[in-house]
């Protein structure tokens, strides 16, 4: 659908459809599918039921408009303005015969409304009073109080029609999830090391050159969760702290960022490993806020992350080049990774067994044992070539 719009080239489309080819994902589990607290898209896959106080929604009439469908909005408005005109041209034909004006009368005859000889005349007349168009034919007169004071409720009627008519399509048509359709998000979130720390990464980006003024990120963990009184908690949402220089959550969303979270102590997937990926029903919500520039409404963006969508051992690729004195950004590679040494245990035990230190030691020596073993073959010919 976007790339029909012209939002989205057509590369990066196939880019994202060849991920689900050449991504690595887990397999056996044997897990049945858990059912998303938040889709990939960013909508909230929770279903209101049993509501009771239906009431409240007409409470907020103008909200309860925004949030319907475009079809039940048309035909919401169209009923009132067909509704209002049939109302009115029924007090202007009562109006009418209670004055005698349907009858035919002398000259000096003096009506309410002029030219209304059956309701089609005073529905048509009903019409133009409220849409102003005033064909000529019929006008009031000044012979009927009631009819004066019957033009003036029936205008102000027909302007707060039309005032929360044309309101609630500005907000239908600038609603802010319109925008946040081309904020992106990486298919897949890595675990990696990254500044000798065991990270939970994922990557966002823009497609707009309109930036997000005041953009932040926030992330949570919604799993089920046992208190120490025994009460479960089915959707248990914990945040997650992210690497930030500054100290907080803003970023400067101009090319495709990488958004680091520190697998420590204090992080609720300190002592997940990818054993326990595979088991445990993990979900990672990541939301993107901020204030649109061309239009100043603040708009949100949101995707979630399950189990079987972060890969352990996996970092994304670079995007951003330089090309004739400016930086270009390559989208094609926006989600593709990188497989990279990464520690195959829990960032608990790893801090147990010794830190990242520790691991790259190993990871060192196992690496200079292989590049000898490869190489003791090549020796042994080039020792029997010299011999000769």
């Amino acid at each position: 659908m976007l790339s029909r719009k012209g939002l989205i080239p057509e590369d990066y489309l196939l880019t994202r459809l060849a991920e689900d080819v050449f991504q690595p994902k887990f397999k056996g589990t044997g897990k049945p599918g858990k059912a998303r607290f938040v889709t990939k898209n960013g909508a909230c896959n929770v279903a209101h039921t049993n509501i009771r106080e239906q009431g409240r929604f007409l409470q907020d009439v103008f909200t309860t408009l925004v949030d319907l469908k475009w079809l039940h909005t048309l035909i919401i408005f169209t009923m009132s303005f067909l509704c209002s005109w049939l109302l009115f041209g029924m007090v202007w034909w009562l109006v009418a015969f209670a004055h005698g004006d349907l009858e035919q009368r002398g000259d000096d005859f003096v009506p309410c409304v002029t030219s209304i000889h059956s309701f089609s005349s005073a529905f048509l007349f009903s019409i133009e009073v409220q849409v102003t168009i005033g064909f000529g034919g019929r006008m009031i007169t000044e012979e009927c109080v009631s009819a004066i004071i019957i033009l003036i409720v029936q205008n102000i009627v027909g302007l707060v029609i039309n005032a929360i008519m044309l309101g609630c399509i500005f907000m239908k048509t600038a609603q802010a999830n319109r925008r946040a359709e081309t904020l992106i998000f990486s298919k897949h979130a890595v675990v990696s090391i990254r500044n000798n720390k065991l990270c939970f990464m994922i990557r966002l980006g823009d497609l707009r050159k309109s930036m997000i003024i005041s953009a932040t990120v926030r992330m949570q963990v919604v799993r089920r969760t046992t208190t120490d009184e025994g009460e479960v908690v089915p959707l248990d949402q914990i945040d997650i702290h992210l690497d930030n220089p500054v100290g907080t959550n803003g970023i400067f969303l101009v090319s495709p960022l990488i958004i680091c979270h520190v697998i420590d102590k204090a992080s609720p997937l300190y002592e997940l490993s990818p054993a326990d990926l595979q088991h445990q029903d993990v979900e990672v919500i990541v939301v993107l806020e901020g204030v649109v520039e061309t239009t100043g409404i603040t708009t949100q963006a949101r995707t979630s992350y399950v189990s079987e969508e972060i890969l352990w051992g996996q970092r994304f690729v670079p995007t951003v080049s330089e090309e004739d004195g400016m930086y270009a950004v390559d989208y094609s590679k926006f989600g593709n990774t990188v497989k990279v040494p990464t520690p195959c245990c829990s960032a608990r035990k790893l801090d147990e067994s010794g830190g990242i230190a520790r691991f790259k030691q190993s990871e060192g020596a196992t690496l200079r044992t292989s590049v000898r073993r490869r190489r003791g073959p090549a020796a042994v010919r080039r020792s029997r070539m010299e011999s000769k």
